[in-house]
């Protein structure tokens, strides 16, 4: 598949990763693409990708990602959506130690869509997120994604108002997030600006 960016501009998804009834996870989707819009405007194109709207089952293609050949129409929609970015933020809560099953899911359904791409990570958990942004990093390696070293971590307790952990609360970062943010925007820009040759070269 043709995995060329579609404008002059690279094109960064922020992929939201978690598909759970009432989570919290499109509330820091949203700052972080209103973050990038703005941080990045006039240098990137910005959209969200919303793995609840994208109907994946849990893995039923019959070949290895790797392969190629997809069978399926949802693998098939997946791959064009993908294929379509140069970079990617994955916004993603920490779910027992790890990312949730739904963005390793999204993940083990592709492989040439996701090559010589980058991807930053915004996290948030008890503990920041961070241990689900390390399982992910090892994923995306193996899928040939560059992974950049500024990750924005966000903690459960101190960065939303959340009264009751039954609710979803409201999204509430501290104002010492947005450098870190801004560094991560900047560093996924030129990693998927400094992997076009590649890109164009398999394109091609």
């Amino acid at each position: 598949m043709d995995t060329t960016p579609h404008t002059e501009l690279p094109r960064i998804a922020v992929i939201i990763g978690s598909t759970r009834p009432g989570r919290r996870t499109d509330q820091v989707a949203a700052w972080v693409h209103r973050a990038a819009t703005e941080h990045l405007r006039g240098r990137a194109v910005v959209a969200t990708v919303d793995l609840a709207d994208q109907d994946l089952p849990l893995l039923d293609e019959p070949l290895p990602a790797a392969v190629g050949g997809y069978r399926h129409p949802h693998t098939r929609r997946w791959a064009e959506v993908i294929g379509s970015f140069d970079g990617f933020v994955f916004v993603v809560p920490e779910y027992n130690h790890s990312a949730p099953a739904a963005v390793k899911n999204a993940i083990d359904y592709l492989f040439a869509e996701w090559n010589d791409k980058t991807a930053g990570f915004v996290s948030f958990g008890i503990h920041g997120g961070v241990r689900a942004v390390e399982h992910l990093r090892l994923v995306l390696a193996e899928t040939k994604t560059a992974c950049v070293r500024t990750t924005v971590a966000l903690n459960l307790f101190t960065d939303f108002d959340l009264p009751d952990v039954r609710q979803e609360g409201a999204f509430a970062p501290a104002a010492f997030h947005e450098p870190a943010l801004h560094r991560m925007f900047d560093e996924v820009l030129a990693w998927s600006e400094a992997l076009r040759p590649l890109r164009a070269a398999r394109a091609s």
